[in-house]
């Protein structure tokens, strides 16, 4: 029977018509993922469903018909089985009680109410929320900048030698997690409540391997855990914190998970996820626009489907610390550097593992790399540097900021038309590193993610300190913007000593 639906479906593409790989290119997925569903080997993941049923002109229930999957109450909820079965485990419920309860609270919410709070959750202004996080742990150990005249704080937690010269090699080490989170009543309710309006919103739920941040000494030391746990207890602080703006300050998940610095800075002892923040500045050759060399620094605005910093500027590529199919292997920050440039920037689907299981050996092998990365590669171009890293406050996650750095204007002339965003992003921002005003105006909007200003003004601070933020070199009077106006100090410095330093001086408390 599944394989007679299985065939309708097909019979619907052609008559929307599209081919399979007319309709893999409208969903920015392979041909053969659409092979797998008309072969009835998998099924599509919950975001692809309305712009499915969209592309074949059919309605929510004819593509579940079409599918042979369940209605309302079962369909898309596949694709948090796994986070479900996770919840039921740290609850003591019976096996299937969180599904149940997920799909009953999904078949209640109201549409428009959930986008609306989405949408005053991606309203909350940076500002707020760093003022919030002050008060909760202390300002003492925040990230702060000076740049443009504007004093600039973010909720990064930081130390001086996490800055000046920031771990730039990691080890993995495979030991068992002999953690236990339990989830209590509050817990519990806020994960469904969390599962339910991702499913409405399209959020994507794949339960892939990520690596956790087990220490930071001379190296990083990751160490394996799932999504499934990271989706439904340290994601849920960033919705907690937004929300307790109305409700008068209160976070009991906050109180209970990072209720102070220690337990933030207590890596072994606690979920520790995230990622790397990587600015990536493209060397650009002088043309009718621009009439000196540049970098082109590219910035992203996050889309509603990503599960974090949604609406919020960023730095591109952004995403988690994870292996693709060799956790020792792919542990490097660099590795997770050049996969997410081949999926954000330079358009690989297949190594984007929220769309499925990946399917190749070695997704990163120079056989499969895009044109933009294989040129990369072949000159080597491309240089990634790790500039800093830091805690975020909002949901207790690492942030490994780097640097991507192209310095040779040959590739923006060959492959800068080849740049364009994934389904991560609603659009991608360029500006030039010789323009200062529009810098200042860049790093002082209140739209910025906090990782994403981190990292920002990390990699601006290491393009300057070679004084080459722009191409050539140019007379003391013609200087980039910010060449030789960028250094670094540490809170250990005074005010009176910081008023003497150059324009940025990040720093973070010891």
């Amino acid at each position: 029977m599944a394989v007679a639906h299985r065939r309708a479906f097909a019979t619907a593409r052609k008559a929307a018509g599209h081919t399979q790989e007319s309709l893999a290119g409208m969903l920015h997925i392979d041909r053969s993922t659409v092979i797998r569903w008309e072969a009835g080997e998998t099924t599509p993941v919950a975001y692809l469903w309305p712009k499915l049923a969209h592309s074949l002109g059919v309605s929510h229930e004819r593509l579940q018909d079409l599918l042979a999957a369940p209605r309302r109450d079962e369909g898309p909820l596949s694709g948090v089985a796994s986070v479900c079965a996770w919840i039921d485990t740290q609850t003591g419920w019976k096996a299937g009680t969180a599904r149940g309860k997920v799909a009953d609270r999904w078949s209640r919410l109201d549409v428009t109410t959930v986008y609306e709070r989405s949408a005053h959750r991606t309203g909350t202004s940076r500002e707020a929320v760093v003022r919030i996080l002050a008060e909760y742990y202390g300002a003492d150990a925040l990230y702060r900048a000076s740049f443009g005249g504007k004093n600039i704080v973010t909720t990064i937690a930081t130390r001086p030698e996490w800055l000046n010269g920031a771990p730039t090699t990691a080890q993995y080490e495979a030991t068992g997690d002999a953690r236990r989170v339990s989830l209590d009543g509050t817990a519990a309710r806020a994960a469904v409540e969390r599962l339910a309006e991702g499913l409405v919103l399209d959020i994507r739920f794949t339960d892939a391997q990520i690596y956790r941040l087990l220490g930071i000494e001379d190296e990083a030391v990751f160490g394996p855990a799932r999504f499934a746990e990271y989706a439904v207890t340290s994601d849920l602080l960033e919705a907690e914190l937004a929300d307790s703006l109305a409700r008068n300050g209160k976070m009991p998940l906050r109180d209970r998970w990072l209720p102070d610095l220690a337990s933030v800075f207590d890596l072994p002892g606690r979920l520790c996820a995230g990622g790397v923040a990587t600015l990536c500045a493209f060397a650009r050759p002088a043309d009718a626009r621009r009439p000196e060399p540049d970098y082109a620094l590219v910035v992203q605005k996050r889309s509603g489907r990503v599960l974090n910093a949604t609406g919020k500027l960023a730095v591109v590529p952004k995403g988690f610390h994870q292996p693709m199919t060799d956790p020792r292997a792919d542990v490097a920050i660099e590795e997770t550097v050049r996969r997410e440039l081949e999926e954000e920037l330079f358009a690989r689907t297949d190594v984007d593992n929220t769309l499925g299981e990946t399917r190749a050996a070695d997704p990163m092998h120079p056989s499969r790399l895009s044109a933009p990365m294989r040129w990369l590669t072949e000159h080597d171009a491309l240089r990634i540097e790790h500039t800093g890293v830091g805690i975020n406050l909002v949901s207790g996650n690492y942030e490994f900021a780097t640097l991507a750095v192209v310095d040779d204007p040959t590739f923006w002339t060959r492959y800068g038309g080849a740049i364009e965003a994934n389904w991560e992003a609603d659009g991608l921002q360029l500006h030039s590193t010789c323009n200062r005003a529009a810098l200042a105006e860049l790093v002082a909007d209140e739209s910025w993610s906090n990782e994403g200003l981190f990292a920002l003004l990390q990699g601006v601070q290491h393009l300057s300190g070679r004084n080459r933020t722009c191409v050539r070199e140019t007379p003391r009077s013609r200087r980039s913007p910010v060449d030789n106006e960028l250094g670094i100090r540490t809170s250990g410095q005074s005010e009176n000593t910081a008023a003497a330093e150059p324009e940025l001086n990040p720093h973070g408390a010891s």
